[in-house]
């Protein structure tokens, strides 16, 4: 099953990055999109022009919008002027804009640099190959993870479904792409795959890195701590306490603590700020939440792409919404986080990426998979996740999907 896996993983990629070259190749669109409110001014010809990270022609279909951050980060530092800089109207502090990214992934890139500099390329072409290299290793290490966890509901060939269906859902090319989705679903998911087997120790150390790779991260100690209640016995532990089993409880704890160790450091106070000031977003801002999802559904009605977008990011939302509480009781481990993803993320602040945020939320993916079953819904799941990937794809790869 792993060659199997393997192949899907080659194939996958291989025609994801065809389509990315022969789209951009042969057609073009109509400049600029209007999906989101700021969108149009964003996507005009001359929108990236002096963003040095995004210009680079080496493996320019793959690099868009963040991923400027990722490879400005592991090329000139989190401090590098070309980034720029933004001015927090509260504090007056300007911060670098690398500061609103976190490190793993930058730094997987820069790591993986080094052994590619033998091609020659410039610094900024080096550091695009490594980080789809990075992404794409990450993939594969997610694909084998949920294949690992769908096995508790099917047999190995039904369990592939579930992993074909996470490839195929539209916003799944961000798995490919500059993008952190693909690294962090191969911690995340081996996380939960490790702790179903009580392999505790590696689970925390794997979910502590996923913590520092972005803010979801931290949500780990969730199902951590839920999978090791699940197997303590508690008398045995009042009759003779066993620091074992108590220190299996503190590695759950671990992704947690990698996430405040972060936000309260000095780079993390800057992600913070410019969470809030510069791309809208916090902790379980509630009013704000509400208030960007009711004026997202009324930029909808303007326009026939932003309608798309909407019922998009609202449609992604609610399907893993659906999929967490029907897994909740017989899985609560992969439930539970997929739940805290959905909640975090719905009310981060504002209404837009969700479709990308969904992406790192096993349960939707298990739960197709389930419905997948029935040949008729397969067929027609299939489809549609294929044709609209393949739009999403088109859009980002011309610099247009709102990501």
């Amino acid at each position: 099953m792993l060659r199997n896996l393997l192949l899907l993983w080659v194939a996958w990629f291989a025609i994801l990055y065809s389509f990315q070259w022969l789209v951009t190749t042969r057609l073009d669109v109509s400049r600029p999109d209007y999906a989101v409110v700021w969108s149009a001014s964003e996507t005009q010809p001359d929108s990236n022009k002096g963003k040095i990270y995004l210009e680079e022609p080496f493996l320019n279909r793959q690099v868009a919008w963040d991923s400027e951050y990722y490879l400005g980060i592991a090329v000139g530092g989190y401090d590098d002027p070309a980034a720029g800089r933004a001015q927090d109207p509260v504090t007056g502090i300007n911060w670098p804009k690398n500061y609103s990214f976190f490190p793993v992934y930058p730094y997987l890139i820069k790591a993986f640099m080094l052994p590619l500099n033998f091609l020659g390329v410039t610094p900024i072409a080096t550091a695009a190959l490594a980080g789809v290299v990075v992404a794409l290793l990450g993939t594969l290490a997610g694909m084998v993870a949920l294949w690992d966890m769908s096995r508790v509901y099917f047999d190995e060939n039904d369990a592939l479904r579930a992993v074909f269906y996470l490839l195929i859902f539209p916003s799944a090319f961000f798995f490919a792409q500059v993008y952190t989705e693909g690294l962090f679903i191969g911690l995340a998911f081996w996380t939960l795959a490790l702790s179903m087997r009580k392999q505790w120790f590696w689970a925390g150390i794997l979910a502590l890195l996923a913590s520092w790779t972005r803010a979801h991260g931290g949500l780990l100690f969730i199902p951590l701590g839920i999978a090791w209640l699940r197997t303590v016995d508690w008398d045995d532990l009042r009759k003779s306490c066993s620091w074992q089993s108590v220190l299996q409880g503190l590695w759950s704890l671990l992704p947690l603590a990698g996430y405040l160790t972060w936000r309260y450091s000095h780079l993390g106070v800057g992600w913070a700020a410019l969470q809030t000031f510069y791309f809208g977003r916090g902790v379980l801002t509630l009013q704000s939440s509400v208030n960007s999802w009711v004026q997202a559904y009324q930029y909808s009605t303007t326009s026939g792409p932003a309608l798309i977008y909407f019922m998009g990011e609202a449609a992604s939302v609610i399907l893993a919404f659906l999929a967490s509480l029907a897994l909740l009781r017989k899985h609560p481990e992969v439930a539970s986080f997929s739940l805290a993803i959905v909640i975090f993320s719905a009310f981060s602040g504002s209404a837009q990426s969700e479709a990308r945020y969904m992406l790192v939320a096993p349960a939707l993916f298990i739960a197709l998979a389930i419905l997948g079953r029935n040949k008729t819904f397969d067929r027609a799941w299939t489809i549609l996740s294929l044709l609209l990937m393949g739009l999403s794809t088109m859009l980002y790869s011309f610099n247009m999907w709102v990501g």
